[in-house]
């Protein structure tokens, strides 16, 4: 299973989009608080749709605590707009977390310094600033996906 991990979203219908892809593709979402909506929240569900029930969501009150809770070993891949090192050239593994930070600030820059190896990024042309949150989880999310079906194939 791969692990979708969302540090601090602030707007609930990216994360309600998100809870969605991440149920089509067979991931688990994993929420770092704080959040910037309650979870019952009417945009939230909406953007969900009647999904949101059966998304196997997890919320944490730190990424450190998400992260101690993690299987021994587990790699972490962190998308941001400040990395040269695009996700194309990433192998990814069943039971890998993609961490994506908050829609306007990105991944905190704490985190960025010490996971230098880590740091993935989506390819654009120099004119666009970045993608919308649950895009950019849509992007990397089904490459992983497609990695991990083409390393099962026969």
């Amino acid at each position: 299973m791969l692990h979708v991990v969302l540090i601090e979203p602030e707007i609930p219908q990216n994360t309600g989009n998100v809870a969605r892809t991440c149920l089509a593709a067979g991931a688990r979402l994993h929420l770092v608080e704080p959040l910037g909506f309650t979870i019952d929240s009417t945009a939230l569900r909406r953007a969900g749709m009647d999904y949101w029930e059966q998304c196997d969501v997890r919320r944490w009150p730190s990424f450190e605590a998400l992260r101690t809770e993690a299987a021994p070993g587990a790699r972490f891949h962190f998308l941001t707009t400040k990395s040269s090192r695009s996700y194309w050239d990433a192998r990814f593994m069943d039971g890998d977390y993609l961490v994506f930070g908050r829609e306007t600030r990105g991944l905190p820059e704490s985190l960025l310094a010490v996971e230098t190896e880590r740091l993935l990024t989506i390819p654009m042309q120099p004119s666009a600033r970045s993608l919308n949150l649950a895009t950019s989880v849509g992007v990397v999310l089904y490459e992983a996906c497609r990695q991990l079906r083409s390393s099962q194939s026969p």
